[in-house]
C-alpha cells in the first residue's frame, strides 16, 4: 500500500539544520527499509497559483486554494503493508521534521 504524509507548517521558515539533517536520516532510513518511492518540499502558498479549466477560457488565480494560517509544506509518498506500519512512519517523520503530518492513503497507485 502507497500512503502521503503531508508536512503542516505555520511558519514562513524552512527547517533548521538539525531538522534537515532529521530528515536526511530519515530519508536514509525509509530507503533502507524499503519504503521511499518520492519526498518533496514545497514552496510557500505565495508561490502557488489556482486554475480553473474547466469551461471555456482557463481561469487563472494566484494564490493557494485556501488562504489558511496552515499549509502543506513538504511531503513523503511511502510504501507500507498495512496502516498500522504507515501510522509508525509518519510518527517517525514528524518527529524528524519538527512538524504536524498527516497520514492519508493513495488509491489507486500501483505498487
Amino acid at each position: 500500500m502507497h500512503f502521503l504524509i503531508s508536512v503542516i507548517d505555520d511558519t514562513s521558515g524552512s527547517a533548521t539544520g538539525g531538522e534537515a539533517a532529521a530528515i536526511d536520516s530519515f530519508n536514509d532510513a525509509l530507503r533502507a527499509g524499503g519504503h521511499w518511492v518520492v519526498a518533496g518540499g514545497i514552496a510557500a502558498p505565495a508561490e502557488a497559483a489556482v486554475i480553473d479549466a474547466r469551461g471555456g477560457d482557463p481561469e487563472v488565480r494566484p494564490g493557494p486554494l485556501h488562504d489558511t494560517r496552515e499549509y502543506v509544506a513538504g511531503f513523503w509518498v511511502i510504501g507500507a503493508p498495512d496502516r498500522d506500519a504507515a501510522l509508525a512512519l509518519a510518527t517517525r517523520a514528524s518527529r524528524a521534521c519538527s512538524r504536524r503530518v498527516e497520514l492519508r492513503p493513495l488509491l489507486g497507485l500501483a505498487d
